[in-house]
C-alpha cells in the first residue's frame, strides 16, 4: 500500500502542474487538441484519506493550472467538481454499491470506464465553461471528444507505467 502525506500529495501536484504546463502543453496533436494529465490526481487518490483536505488540494491543483493558463477558475472548478462526484462516478462504472472501494478489485473494463467517465466529465466542464456558447454545440462537443480521448490514452499510459490499478 502506499503511504502518502499532505507533503507528498503537495509534491505531486506540482510535479503534475509543471508536467502539464511545461511539457504537455506544449503538444498538440491534430494542430488543435493539448493532452491533459494532470486530473490523475483527482481519479487516483486514495478512497480512505480525508475527503475535505481532498477536495481542498484537487481545488488547489486546478487553481495551480488556471494561474499558469490565465483561465480564471474553470480548471478549479472542473477539477473540484469531478474530486466531488468521484464516488458517484466510480460507483457508477463498477455498479457497487459497497462502501469499499478498491482499484485492485476493478476489472479492466470497469478501470477503463472510470478513467474514460472522468476525464470526458472534465473535459466537458473545462470546454464548455471556456466557450459557453450554445451556438457552437456540436463543435465543441468534438473538441471534448477528441481532447477526451488524447487524454485517456495518455492517462491510461501513466496508470500502465506507475501500476495504479495494482498499488491503490
Amino acid at each position: 500500500m502506499i503511504s502518502r502525506t499532505l507533503f507528498t500529495d503537495v509534491l505531486m501536484i506540482a510535479f503534475l502542474v509543471a508536467l502539464q504546463i511545461f511539457v504537455l502543453n506544449r503538444i498538440t496533436l491534430f494542430g488543435k487538441y493539448t493532452p491533459v494529465l494532470y486530473p490523475v490526481f483527482v481519479m487516483f487518490y486514495p478512497f480512505f484519506r480525508n475527503k475535505f483536505q481532498f477536495l481542498a488540494l484537487s481545488f488547489l491543483l486546478g487553481l495551480a493550472i488556471d494561474a499558469f493558463l490565465y483561465t480564471w477558475g474553470i480548471n478549479a472548478f472542473a477539477t473540484t467538481i469531478i474530486a466531488y462526484f468521484r464516488t458517484l462516478i466510480f460507483r457508477t462504472s463498477t455498479d457497487t454499491s459497497t462502501d469499499f472501494f478498491s482499484f485492485q478489485s476493478l476489472q479492466w473494463m470497469q478501470f477503463l470506464f472510470f478513467i474514460g467517465s472522468s476525464i470526458f466529465v472534465h473535459q466537458l466542464l473545462v470546454q464548455y465553461i471556456e466557450f459557453f456558447k450554445f451556438s457552437r454545440f456540436l463543435e465543441i462537443f468534438l473538441n471534448v471528444l477528441a481532447t477526451s480521448a488524447i487524454s485517456f490514452i495518455f492517462i491510461l499510459m501513466y496508470a500502465l507505467a506507475f501500476r495504479i490499478k495494482q498499488r491503490i
